[in-house]
């Protein structure tokens, strides 16, 4: 039978994760009218033995296994070209549906016929509110961010909106990627995910291309995700931080040009000089803590030969 939805995850040693995100899915599945689905697991060149897990404890799972880490959006953009469902589940492996959140994906979906991306309420694993829907990046907002003026004046959620559960489902720019229902027929429109985006800001990207041929983003607070957040790398602190800075910056200059990715590349070196200098501080004063932030030269690393 044709599945409805098509659920892909993509991993990267998050084997001690994976098996919570996929137990939990038979549940999120069943919690309701059941709802025929298939499950894909892109891994993208695991070392912890992920795919054998898989395969020993998950048979029913589609696997692809790639002999190299082709990225977040490459992988996603694998399964999609194979996946057979109406909607595909983008679904991180450190990220757990919870009872009813498919059925309130797929709702909110069914009922904005024009929904091309719907997103979930995520929650850390403590139950509280996580980053869910935010409005696209522009150089105000990315100042406020940078200064942390962002946070001081708006609260510390920002720049995402709050849950905004008694608001119900709302037309959003853009959700995060840890949860990501998309209709088949805006992929179609849209494409993939831009591979250009070796980690962070793919979803922002899509959200936007998907706005751009006609399609809309909507936010389903019925639908909550306990996320735990940088499962796959968070032994790559440094280098996130400037896979980070490198997506929003390639980002910028698609959608803003040239001028205004300039501007964030100096504002992005600016910040970056003002806390290496703290840190440097610190360190004399004894205070110093583990550096989780790329250098200026790791950062220039990053920004070349930007798209």
């Amino acid at each position: 039978m044709k599945p409805q939805v098509s659920v892909i995850i993509v991993n990267w040693n998050t084997r001690n994760l994976l098996p919570l995100c996929l137990e939990t899915l038979r549940t999120a599945a069943h919690a309701g009218a059941p709802i025929v689905y298939d499950v894909w697991v892109v891994d993208n060149a695991s070392t912890d033995d992920s795919v054998e897990m898989v395969r020993t404890h998950f048979p029913d799972v589609h696997i692809i296994a790639n002999r190299n880490n082709v990225g977040f959006a490459a992988a996603n953009n694998q399964a999609m070209a194979q996946a057979e469902g109406d909607f595909f589940l983008l679904l991180n492996s450190d990220a757990v549906l919870m009872p009813g959140a498919l059925h309130a994906l797929l709702n909110v979906a069914a009922n904005n016929p024009n929904a091309g991306i719907v997103g979930a309420r995520l929650l850390n694993p403590d139950g509280t509110f996580q980053a869910s829907h935010t409005r696209f990046p522009t150089l105000l907002r990315e100042a406020l961010i940078l200064s942390t003026l962002g946070r001081r004046l708006y609260g510390p959620m920002y720049p995402s909106a709050g849950p905004e559960v008694a608001a119900g489902p709302q037309r959003v720019d853009y959700v995060e990627g840890a949860c990501l229902l998309v209709r088949r027929a805006a992929w179609q429109a849209a494409g993939g995910m831009d591979e250009g985006y070796w980690m962070y800001a793919e979803e922002v990207d899509w959200c936007r291309r998907m706005a751009h041929v006609g399609w809309e983003v909507w936010y389903a607070p019925a639908a909550t995700v306990l996320h735990w957040g940088g499962g796959s790398s968070h032994n790559r602190k440094v280098q996130r931080e400037a896979d980070l800075y490198r997506s929003r910056v390639r980002f910028m200059r698609r959608w803003g040009g040239p001028l205004r990715a300039n501007v964030l590349k100096a504002m992005l070196f600016g910040a970056t000089a003002a806390k290496a200098t703290a840190f440097a501080v610190q360190r004399r004063l004894g205070f110093g803590q583990p550096r989780n932030t790329p250098s200026l030269r790791q950062l220039a690393h990053a920004l070349r030969d930007i798209e």
